[in-house]
């Protein structure tokens, strides 16, 4: 059996990598990570400047992104597809060679690796190495605890309908809302009719360059990047730590 190791590398910044991550990463002689057409990709930024000069690159392109509706049975098609064939690309490789597999934030936390994970168990071993998840990142972006004493977090889907966004932003403390992007819009008319808007805050590419924190009802824009992220930050027991 081969051996794939997928490498948390933290929401951005190639500093929060943990020490074994950077070592794999480092020592790498294969490597590959999921990008847009395009683009360099998220994961390949980070590790810019890291990987050995004779290291062997296997970009994994998207066929599709935001083209067409993620619902959409096309969409689940041509992701499926895809995710087949890089698990069958990897699984010849990792059969003579170590592949490292580079991923944002934690693996295990809407990684799309998870997808490669499960087309190949028994098929060659499989390690993960924890990364620091972007939310994280993001909330210390911030400078406020994200939660206290009996806080309830509840991470969200943007792209979740709108009432159902509205019923579970009522019914928790604070607030992760990933995937705003083009649902930002939608995702704040939801903040407004759950009465939660004054405390959020939008933050766009947290720790990496070009970071922006801003209150999400001071920011206009109709759309925002796509490694951006919005946060309601729980009150619970705030008199007791500061007391």
């Amino acid at each position: 059996m081969g051996a794939i190791i997928c490498c948390g590398l933290g929401p951005g910044d190639p500093e929060l990598m943990s020490v074994r991550a950077d070592r794999e990463v480092r020592a790498a002689k294969h490597v590959a990570y999921f990008r847009k057409k395009g683009h360099p990709g998220q994961a390949r930024r980070i590790v810019e400047g890291l990987l050995a000069e004779d290291v062997c690159e296997y970009p994994m392109e998207y066929p599709v992104t935001t083209e067409i509706s993620f619902g959409s049975a096309e969409y689940v098609r041509l992701l499926a597809d895809f995710y087949d064939e890089c698990a069958e690309r990897l699984a010849r490789l990792a059969s003579v060679a170590k592949v490292v597999v580079l991923c944002e934030g934690d693996p295990y936390f809407y990684g799309s690796f998870m997808h490669l994970h499960a087309r190949l168990q028994g098929r060659v071993a499989i390690e993960v190495i924890a990364g620091i998840p972007g939310m994280a990142g993001c909330w210390n972006s911030v400078g406020q605890p994200i939660a206290l004493g009996d806080d309830v977090t509840t991470v969200l889907m943007g792209t979740l309908a709108e009432d159902e966004l509205e019923r579970r932003m009522r019914n928790s403390d604070a607030l992760v809302i990933m995937k705003t992007g083009r649902n930002l819009q939608k995702v704040r008319r939801a903040l407004v009719s759950a009465d939660r808007l004054a405390d959020a805050w939008l933050v766009e590419r947290g720790t990496m360059p070009g970071e922006r924190v801003a209150r999400l009802m001071d920011v206009h824009e109709a759309d925002c990047p796509y490694f951006a992220i919005v946060l309601v930050h729980g009150r619970g027991r705030r008199m007791e730590c500061a007391e």
